[in-house]
């Protein structure tokens, strides 16, 4: 029977025009499976069901979710992670524990710095929202400059994050950017490829970053994530929500806060 599946362009173009016609017409596509980005279940005989194809640089994976939750599309990720997500669904391999920053390398004056990512439920009038706080452990510096300042809000800015001067404002939309929640757990920050290529990782967890259920509950329902970024020692690790919200007002307050608001997935 012909599945409810969409194919995007760029998957056709990965997989081929064969491979997707037979997705199409039911001969590779499992009826039933878990969302990829929701976990709950999906039936691809009942409901639109998404095609998303993961990419490394030897191994792709073919993934579906549901379509209100992403659209089909190819996401590029490391083969180091993509290794990972076959374990984890196979089985052989424990999910990582909760909690803690995920980080990669990023450019920075004098020394190699990451960026911590904290996951966390803000509250904006009535309405909790799903956030990230991404701030780096170090001053970032502009790619090939020498200097000692820190460039990390300048960049972001130039990107189009905004100034945060008020927390109790949602932030602006930013086309282009997205947020990756894959097989339940937070993987990545996309950014617009270049010359209007597959989206990449701005960020990317060495391993995938559980979230709490209800960070995912509330991301499945808006479909956004509200992503907040802070220079070094603005935020720090804060362990609940509460001071979380504190350590905000008061970067916001001292002008040390930008943000943007970001669709659940690639668009």
């Amino acid at each position: 029977m012909p599945r409810m599946l969409d194919v995007s362009e760029d998957v056709r173009a990965e997989i081929g025009d064969e491979e997707a016609d037979r997705l199409l017409a039911g001969e590779n596509a499992p009826g039933s499976y878990d969302c990829t980005s929701c976990r709950t279940p999906g039936d691809s005989e009942q409901e639109r069901t998404s095609t998303v194809l993961f990419v490394g640089e030897e191994t792709a994976v073919l993934a579906f979710a549901h379509a209100t939750c992403i659209p089909s599309q190819v996401v590029r990720v490391a083969e180091e992670q993509l290794q990972g997500a076959v374990r984890s669904i196979t089985g052989q391999e424990q999910p990582p524990a909760p909690g803690g920053p995920a980080a990669t390398p990023v450019a920075a004056t004098g020394e190699q710095a990451v960026l911590g990512v904290t996951s966390g439920l803000v509250l904006i009038g009535n309405e909790l929202h799903p956030a990230l706080v991404v701030e780096p452990t170090a001053p970032i510096a502009r790619p090939g400059s020498t200097g000692q300042g820190d460039e990390f809000l300048p960049l972001l800015m130039e990107q189009g994050f905004l100034p945060v001067n008020d927390v109790n404002r949602k932030p602006s939309p930013l086309p282009g950017w997205s947020v990756l929640l894959a097989m339940g757990q937070l993987h990545a920050i996309l950014q617009p490829g270049t010359g209007g290529g597959s989206p990449v990782a701005w960020w990317q967890a060495h391993q995938p970053l559980q979230v709490t259920e209800g960070w995912r509950a509330a991301a499945n329902k808006s479909h956004t994530v509200l992503v907040f970024a802070a220079p070094v020692g603005s935020i720090g690790q804060q362990p609940r929500e509460d001071l979380l919200r504190d350590a905000l007002e008061k970067a916001s307050a001292d002008g040390r806060l930008v943000a943007a608001a970001l669709p659940l997935a690639g668009t």
